[in-house]
């Protein structure tokens, strides 16, 4: 009997992201894993996609803002002075970690520098778009008990996060 993507399972899989231009935002080639049903890594559109299929099927899976980064928040975008910011970040493009006021890690991107102001970005970099994902399923097994009260798969593979 083949083995299906189901709840309590741990499914590895290989994916590509593209932002709403088609273009690719992410991409992984070496398998993830997660375990299904769990609602811990993947959206649920995704798992919903993915319920059912078997090892070497493969998943598109078009996703608006509700249901993947959420809308842009445009509260989440700062500037200040260039003289506040650390040398290494005044570029585009510079990213740093940092924590919101509930002491939350959080990633900002620098989007903008226009003369002595910085402008820098809470927004997950696909926000607000349209986005598509396509999955291809590389390996499913039982999940331990562990596993299932985790949430997560335990072992050597990186997990979807």
């Amino acid at each position: 009997m083949t083995a299906v993507v189901a709840k309590n399972k741990v499914i590895s899989l290989i994916y590509v992201v593209r932002n709403e231009k088609g273009e690719i935002f992410e991409y992984r080639d070496l398998p993830v894993s997660y375990v299904h049903g769990s609602g811990t890594d993947l959206f649920p559109k995704i798992e919903q996609a993915l319920e059912g299929r078997a090892v070497g099927d493969r998943v598109a899976v078009q996703l608006t803002p509700a249901d993947a980064f959420g809308d842009r928040d445009p509260k989440l975008t700062f500037t200040d002075d260039i003289e506040n910011a650390p040398p290494e970040l005044r570029r585009v493009g510079a990213e740093f970690e940092a924590q919101n006021a509930k002491g939350e890690s959080i990633m900002l991107t620098v989007t903008r520098i226009e003369g002595d102001r910085i402008t820098v970005d809470a927004n997950h970099p696909l926000a607000g778009q349209n986005i598509s994902f396509e999955v291809t399923v590389q390996d499913i097994r039982d999940a331990t008990p562990e596993e299932i009260r985790d949430g997560r798969p335990a072992g050597d593979l990186p997990t979807l996060q």
